[in-house]
């Protein structure tokens, strides 16, 4: 597969375009669009692109056709709608980055033109390809604890993702991106739909921007972390201890997302000259820091979605409840505990068994943290890129190909209740979908 890479960042550089490299017999880069110079030349040198095939922006890639089988769009949040028209209009099967659209009106756009082309679109909904959902939605589907009830679902984002991302990143602001749980967890929203296997009917979703606000500042705390902040020592949000020191072996997202030279003296310019080095408490973010959504499905089953930046690890957590037993969850650590009724006895006070706390206890590093939450998703980014690859391919010789798991079609849905959900937020009613 020949591939036109639109975006040359976290998504688009080192999710998908590495995947090439690691499956050169799948797919291959080829051509490249970004407006940053040093990050397009990167992606263009590691992949041997020619000097005529490297452009400037996706108008540029797109003029007219070019020697590409498909195009990936990891272009910035408001940017993802029109080149994946054009792509659309050029005949090209595309595999567009989440969020779909920022707004409902775009989305309807976007759904509207991809109606009448031969092209198709594959969302980037990576937890569907996840061998851990993959196993969640098959004990279900096996009956392993009865019918499902309800689910509890936690995305834990962590302090300093949080703050990386959504307090002074690309996503700080929602007129700029999209409303934050749009942004994070449309593909939460996804992967509850498919695994409850039946529409959300109607939503209620509270939220704010609570913690992150001027008035919260520490006394002492300066403008930026590198300007003698008094409690730089015992902030959690110090930029530079995170990409300074914390991050100092790490060469790659977040740090190339903060500055393109990683070297210490380059980290420490980036703090000095950009956003990436503010006080999290002096941003001028206006997205929610923890949000809690409830949904309700057309088959009865209910579940909660709790998306939160005040958590310790970056992982998704989840309890699902069924009429005769549960399942436990950790994405993050891959832990699935599948509990029968019939094999928890019921324990009435005087009569709980021994138990023990361990606090830490196996709990993974920031770096590793860093690492998993920039790349692979659990395994879900190679098994998306080794399914659209597929099933391009296999149009492309005139095979039967049946839609993606995650088809435009499919993940519509899951924008439409984020958008229900933040109307629920913002006017503090049940909005029905």
């Amino acid at each position: 597969m020949r591939l036109l890479v639109l975006g040359a960042g976290g998504r688009g550089a080192h999710a998908y375009a590495q995947w090439c490299l690691e499956h050169p017999d799948e797919g291959r880069v080829v051509a490249v669009a970004d407006p940053d110079a040093e990050r397009r030349d990167r992606v263009g040198d590691a992949h041997a692109v020619p000097a005529t095939q490297r452009y400037t922006d996706w108008r540029q890639a797109l003029a007219t056709p070019g020697p590409w089988d498909a195009v990936i769009v990891a272009t910035p949040d408001r940017d993802h709608v029109d080149p994946t028209l054009r792509a659309l209009e050029l005949g090209y099967h595309v595999l567009l980055e989440k969020p779909i659209a920022p707004t409902p009106e775009e989305l309807r756009r976007l759904t509207a033109a991809a109606d009448g082309s031969p092209g198709t679109v594959t969302v980037a909904h990576v937890l569907r390809y996840t061998p851990f959902f993959r196993t969640l939605r098959r004990l279900l589907d096996e009956g392993r604890i009865g019918e499902l009830q309800g689910i509890s679902h936690v995305e834990n984002i962590a302090y300093w993702h949080f703050a990386h991302s959504y307090v002074r990143g690309n996503w700080h602001r929602a007129d700029r991106s999209s409303p934050m749980l749009l942004a994070k967890a449309c593909h939460d929203i996804d992967i509850l739909r498919w695994l409850v296997g039946a529409p959300i009917t109607a939503v209620a979703s509270f939220g704010e921007r609570r913690h992150f606000r001027v008035e919260r500042a520490p006394k002492g705390s300066t403008e930026r972390c590198v300007d003698g902040c008094a409690v730089a020592d015992t902030c959690p949000y110090n930029a530079e201890r995170l990409y300074v020191e914390q991050l100092a072996g790490i060469n790659g997202p977040p740090v190339t997302v903060i500055t393109n030279d990683t070297s210490p003296a380059g980290r420490q310019r980036a703090l000095r000259l950009t956003d990436y080095g503010r006080c999290v408490y002096r941003m001028d973010n206006d997205v929610v820091d923890h949000q809690t959504t409830a949904l309700r499905f057309g088959n009865g089953v209910t579940a909660s979605l709790v998306v939160s930046a005040f958590t310790a690890e970056n992982t998704r957590t989840l309890v699902m409840m069924g009429s005769h037993g549960q399942i436990s969850a950790d994405m993050r650590s891959g832990r699935i505990t599948v509990t029968p009724f019939l094999e928890a006895p019921p324990h009435v006070d005087g009569q709980r068994p021994d138990s023990t706390l361990e606090v830490g206890a196996g709990s993974p590093g920031i770096v590793d943290e860093v690492i998993e939450a920039f790349t692979g998703h659990g395994g879900g980014d190679a098994g998306l890129m080794s399914d659209f690859t597929g099933r391009v391919r296999g149009r492309l010789a005139g095979a039967d190909v049946g839609a993606a798991p995650t088809s435009l079609e499919e993940s519509m849905e899951s924008h439409f209740v984020a958008f229900a959900a933040e109307r629920s937020r913002l006017n503090r009613t049940l909005e029905e979908v």
